[in-house]
C-alpha cells in the first residue's frame, strides 16, 4: 500500500531545472535508495517528499495519518536541549498510542457496558505501541543513542559537535519510527562499525519505509530493495540494491546506444531517399518526409562526461614515512599507542576506528603538526605531502571556484606540462559559468570537488586524505578510487566508507578497543571477517556449538524483544543449514558441469546467507546478554 505518491512534480532553481514531471511512489515498509551526481536533485526530491520543501508544480498524495520524518544534513535544535530530551520529541505518536491504551484499560477495568469495543481498542493501541517501540521507550532511547556514539543521554546539544548533533537527529527518527523516514546522507559522521549497526537496524528492526539518500555503496546494496537514479530531471527506478542498479543501468545505456544508432541509420537512409526524389510529392512521399522530420526532432541521449582525476607524482626517496613506538594524544592526554610503521611506495593504508578515538590526531602527528606523546616519527627528505583535512580548510568562502583552484598564477601545471585552467576545472565537473560560482553558493559535494581540485594540482608522493568521501557522489568517488590505484600512489586514508577502503586500501591501521594502534594486512572486509571469527571463537561471546540456543524470558526485554529472542534460534539454525548446503554444492564438481545451475548466483547466495546468519547471531547475542 502506498505511503506517498508524487505525480508530475517539477522543481527549478532559476534557470536550472532539477526535477521535470517526476512520478514516484513509496510503499509501506519499502526501503528505497537514491543515487545520482551532486546537484542532480536527490536531496531536493527527498525534501519535497518529506514536506520540508514545496514543489513548483505537481501533486503529492500522502496516506491519511501517515507520518514522515526527514534527516537534514544540518539539523538544528535548541541548544539547551539534552540528547535524550531531543530524541523524546519524536515520540508524539507513541505517547498518543500509550494514552489510548491506558484509556481502554481503564474502561475495561471499570466494566464498561461496551467491553468488546474497548477490548478491540486496547488491542489496536497495544499494536501501535509495539510498532512504535514498545512500552519501555526509555531503554530504547538510551540504547539507540549509545549505538550511535552518544554515551551521555543528558549531554546538552550546546556542548556537541555538528556530527554529534546529526547523530542525535538520526536517533530521534529511529526511535520515533515514522511510516517513512527520509534519511539524507545518514552515514556522514558515523564510523564504520556504527554504519554496520545502522544497516542491521534498518533491515531487522525498523518497521517503516526508508528513503535512503547516500553515497555509501555497501549501505545501498545491503539495505535498499529498490534504487532510484536522479538524472537530468528524471527519476529512473531499478529493482534491487546498488549492484543490481549498476547491472540494469548498463543494460539501459546499451539499449539507448542501440536505439540512437538505429535512429541515425534511419536518418541517413531517409536523407539519401529524399535527395533522389523530384520536388513534386505524392501523399505517400509527404508522409515519409514527415516521418524523417520527426526523427530529426528527437533529441539525442546526453553523453555523461566522466571525471578525469590525476596527480603529479614527485620522485620518491628511500624513506617515505616511519614511526616507532608511537603514542599520540593532546594536552597531555594519551589517545592511542604502540604503532610501528614503515610506509613503502604504493602502500595505501586505511585508518579506522570509532569516532573520537584519535584518527585525525594520528595524521597530524605523522605529518609533524603535533608532537608525539611517546616514540618517534620521521618523514623522508624527499617526501612531498598532499593533505586534505576533513574541514577542507583550503576553501575560501568569498572566492569563486576559479579563484580558489587556479589562484593568482593563472596557470595549472601537471607532470611538467601546462594545462589550460578551464580545462583542468572541467575534469572535476565544473563547466562554463559554474567556474565563476562563489564557494558560498556550492553544495557540499561541489565544495568537496573544489577541495580535490586544489589537492591534486600539487606535486606529491604521499597523499593524505581525512574523510575525503563525505559529500562526494558515487561518480567522483569512483574516479578518485581509480586514480589512487592506477597511479600506484602511496596514501594514508581516514574514512568510514567501507567500499572505498575495500577498493583502495592495501592494509589498515586499526584503533583497537584497548587503546592500541594495530597494522592489519588486506581489505576492510577481510579484517571484519577475521574479527567476527575471533569473536565467535571466544567462549564468552556465545554458547558452545553443542549446546542448543535457549533464550530466557526476562523483564530486561520488552515483550516484542522476548518474542524475537524466542524465534531467533530456529531462524539461525535454518540459515546455518542453508550455508552447509550451498557450501557442499559449490564443492561438488557436478555443479560446474550442470548447465542448469548458475554457479555465480550460488556463490552470491552463500555470501548473502552467511551475512544474514551473522547478523541474526549478533542480534541473538545482544538480546541474550540483556536477558536476566
Amino acid at each position: 500500500m502506498p505511503i506517498i505518491s508524487a505525480k508530475a512534480v517539477h522543481k527549478a532553481f532559476g534557470a536550472h531545472v532539477v526535477l521535470k514531471a517526476v512520478d514516484v511512489t513509496i510503499r509501506s515498509g519499502e526501503r528505497v535508495g537514491v543515487v545520482g551526481k551532486n546537484g542532480a536533485g536527490k536531496s531536493t526530491l527527498g525534501r519535497i517528499l518529506a514536506g520540508v520543501e514545496a514543489a513548483d508544480a505537481g501533486e503529492l498524495q500522502l496516506r491519511r495519518g501517515a507520518s514522515i520524518l526527514y534527516l537534514d544534513q544540518a539539523p538544528t535544535f535548541p541548544e539547551e536541549w539534552t540528547a535524550e530530551g531531543t530524541v523524546s520529541q519524536g515520540l508524539a505518536a507513541w505517547a498518543e498510542a500509550l494514552e489510548r491504551h491506558a484509556q481502554a484499560t481503564q474502561a475495561i477495568e471499570a466494566a464498561d457496558a461496551d467491553a468488546q469495543d474497548w477490548l478491540r481498542r486496547q488491542a489496536e493501541a497495544a499494536e501501535d505501541v509495539e510498532r512504535l517501540g514498545g512500552f519501555d521507550q526509555q531503554h530504547r532511547i538510551g540504547a539507540i543513542l549509545g549505538h550511535l556514539g552518544i554515551a551521555d543521554p543528558q549531554q546538552t546539544l550546546a556542548t556537541m559537535s555538528g556530527g554529534e548533533r546529526r547523530r542525535v537527529a538520526l536517533a530521534k527518527i529511529l526511535v520515533a519510527r515514522p511510516q517513512l523516514a527520509v534519511l539524507d546522507e545518514p552515514t556522514n559522521h558515523l564510523d564504520a562499525e556504527t554504519i554496520e549497526w545502522l544497516e542491521r537496524h534498518l533491515i531487522d528492526e525498523y518497521p517503516g519505509a526508508v528513503l535512503l539518500i547516500t553515497h555509501d555503496r555497501y549501505l545501498l546494496d545491503r539495505v535498499a530493495q529498490r534504487t532510484w537514479e536522479v538524472s537530468d530531471g528524471a527519476v529512473h527506478s531499478y529493482d534491487g540494491g546498488y549492484e543490481e542498479y549498476l547491472a540494469r543501468r548498463a543494460e539501459r545505456d546499451a539499449h539507448a546506444e542501440r536505439t540512437e544508432r538505429n535512429r541515425q541509420n534511419f536518418l541517413r537512409q531517409e536523407l539519401v531517399w529524399l535527395r533522389r526524389q523530384p520536388k513534386a510529392r505524392t501523399t505517400k512521399q509527404r508522409a515519409r518526409t514527415e516521418r524523417a522530420e520527426r526523427a530529426l526532432a528527437v533529441e539525442s541521449p546526453k553523453q555523461e562526461q566522466s571525471l578525469e582525476l590525476s596527480v603529479s607524482v614527485a620522485r620518491v626517496g628511500k624513506t617515505i614515512l616511519e614511526a616507532e613506538g608511537l603514542a599520540i594524544g593532546l594536552d597531555g592526554r594519551e589517545f592511542a599507542r604502540g604503532l610501528d610503521l614503515h610506509l613503502v611506495q604504493g602502500e595505501r593504508l586505511g585508518i579506522v576506528g570509532k569516532n573520537g578515538c584519535g584518527k585525525t590526531t594520528l595524521l597530524r602527528t605523522l605529518l609533524g603538526q603535533l608532537a608525539p606523546v611517546a616514540g618517534r616519527v620521521a618523514l623522508g627528505k624527499t617526501t612531498r605531502v598532499a593533505y586534505l583535512d576533513q574541514f577542507k580548510s583550503v576553501l575560501e568562502e568569498d572566492k569563486t571556484v576559479f579563484e580558489v583552484v587556479v589562484g593568482s598564477e593563472g596557470r595549472i601545471e601537471l607532470g611538467g606540462q601546462a594545462i589550460e585552467p578551464r580545462s583542468y576545472l572541467e575534469r572535476f565537473g565544473f563547466r562554463g559559468i559554474e567556474q565563476r560560482k562563489p564557494l558560498a553558493a556550492l553544495s557540499g559535494g561541489e565544495r568537496a570537488r573544489v577541495a580535490l581540485a586544489c589537492l591534486l594540482r600539487q606535486r606529491a608522493n604521499l597523499v593524505v586524505l581525512d574523510e575525503p568521501t563525505n559529500d562526494l557522489d558515487v561518480a567522483t568517488l569512483s574516479a578518485l578510487e581509480g586514480m589512487l590505484v592506477e597511479a600506484n600512489l602511496t596514501a594514508l586514508l581516514v574514512t568510514h566508507d567501507r567500499y572505498f577502503l575495500d577498493r583502495v586500501a592495501t592494509g589498515l591501521i586499526v584503533f583497537e578497543a584497548d587503546g592500541r594502534m594495530v597494522r592489519h594486512a588486506g581489505t576492510y572486509a577481510a579484517y571484519r571477517e577475521r574479527a567476527a571469527a575471533q569473536a565467535r571463537a571466544e567462549p564468552k561471546q556465545r554458547s558452545p556449538a553443542a549446546e542448543p540456543l535457549r533464550p530466557k524470558r526476562s523483564q530486561g526485554l520488552s515483550w516484542s524483544e522476548r518474542k524475537e529472542l524466542e524465534a531467533l534460534p530456529e531462524r539461525i539454525d535454518l540459515l546455518e543449514r542453508r550455508v552447509s548446503e550451498l557450501t557442499a554444492a559449490l564443492g561438488d564438481p557436478k555443479t560446474y558441469t550442470d548447465t542448469q545451475r548458475d554457479v555465480a548466483e550460488l556463490g552470491r547466495d552463500l555470501e548473502r546467507t552467511k551475512a544474514e546468519a551473522e547478523v541474526l547471531t549478533a542480534r541473538w547475542e545482544e538480546l541474550e546478554s540483556r536477558a536476566d
